[in-house]
């Protein structure tokens, strides 16, 4: 049994994806060929906002939108302890300082109260100016970016919305990546829209802003390449992932609905068996990942490995105890739901073509089976 089942899913598209790579062998534009241009205006058009700028990665995804806003040495950006480093690392490399936040104990995102009173504690202390704020989108589930936006507005910080886990989910009808004014999503390949290497996209609805990445994700560019306005990275896509992308694309609104159905088998056999994520009212999850709780979670791990069913744990060490950011002096105990959650919490297969049988199977073992 396969964590996420890729290889089901090419045997779909596979003629697709190599049509699309037979003529980036054509043309020999292999880094930003026509593919990127039309795998911009395919994810803008889904997603409901007019930009969309393809990146080499999700990390840059949400890099690049950091130095558009120019955050640097003495700002600080707030967001959630519980998620990849990424999230964090970004803030960092540019010399700013992220400012972590407790997690709604139901949802693993970040926690809105939680949030004010960060917000409101650096504002009182004087040492950082609050610059803005990343929620994530954990496991597939947007935040609560009603809250948030109400905050960033009171207190003059931006959102960046962290998408790397949630493109396909939506929020009161609006789909993740148009929450925000500026968001950021990965397509490594178990992302529930991923291609087969590294690559990212950034969504807005700001022209300024678009353009500014263009020139930041060449180099800083202007005019040309030889002519820089800006410093800046080199955050090109390649053109044979963009062609792996829209052969996805041609599926994936069938897989994330195929996504719920696997999402809800799980519900129906796991509720009060295991904690179950909560998807709050007016969320549609992509379901990257199906995270359960249990206080014996080794335990069932170990149960479900000797019948050969992976499992994996998203985060076991939330960010403010990682050794990368011990110099921020925070300490164990400081945010003690994500700490909870991270000693309890384990991932389920999940993938669009997980069959029925094999859920039961799970289902079984993790009640208490051989």
């Amino acid at each position: 049994m396969q964590f996420i089942d890729l290889a089901a899913q090419q045997k779909r598209i596979r003629g697709a994806i190599e049509s699309g790579w037979r003529r980036i062998l054509d043309h020999g534009q292999y880094i930003m060929g026509p593919e990127i241009g039309e795998l911009e205006e395919k994810l803008a058009a889904f997603t409901g906002v007019p930009f969309a700028v393809a990146v080499a990665s999700g990390t840059d995804a949400l890099l690049m939108p950091l130095m558009v806003e120019e955050v640097g040495p003495g700002d600080a950006v707030f967001t959630s302890t519980f998620t990849f480093i990424a999230t964090a690392e970004v803030i960092r490399l540019l010399g700013a300082t992220p400012v972590f936040v407790d997690i709604d104990p139901e949802t693993f995102n970040i926690d809105p109260a939680n949030l004010e009173e960060a917000i409101r504690r650096v504002r009182s202390e004087g040492k950082l100016n609050a610059r803005g704020i990343i929620p994530v989108d954990l496991f597939g589930q947007p935040a609560d970016y009603p809250a948030i936006q109400t905050l960033a507005a009171r207190h003059g910080l931006f959102v960046l919305e962290d998408a790397a886990q949630s493109f396909g989910a939506r929020q009161r009808g609006k789909k993740a990546g148009a929450l925000a004014k500026v968001a950021g999503t990965s397509f490594f390949p178990a992302k529930p829209l991923g291609c087969y290497g590294d690559g990212g996209m950034i969504f807005t609805d700001d022209d300024s802003l678009r353009e500014q990445l263009l020139s930041i994700r060449v180099h800083g560019q202007g005019i040309d390449k030889y002519t820089n306005v800006r410093v800046g990275i080199n955050g090109r896509m390649d053109s044979l992932q963009a062609a792996v992308l829209l052969a996805k694309m041609e599926i994936f609104p069938e897989e994330i609905e195929l996504r719920q159905g696997v999402a809800n088998r799980y519900e129906r056999r796991l509720a009060g068996v295991v904690k179950t994520p909560r998807i709050l009212e007016g969320n549609i999850s992509a379901w990257a990942q199906y995270s359960v709780l249990h206080p014996r979670r080794d335990e069932i791990i170990g149960r479900l490995r000797r019948n050969g069913i992976p499992t994996a744990i998203y985060y076991p060490i939330p960010l403010h105890l990682q050794e990368a950011f011990s110099g921020l002096g925070y300490r164990r105990g400081d945010f003690p739901v994500a700490e909870k959650i991270a000693g309890e919490v384990f991932s389920l297969p999940m993938h669009p073509y997980l069959q029925e049988d094999e859920q039961e199977r799970i289902c079984a073992l993790i009640a208490g089976g051989q």
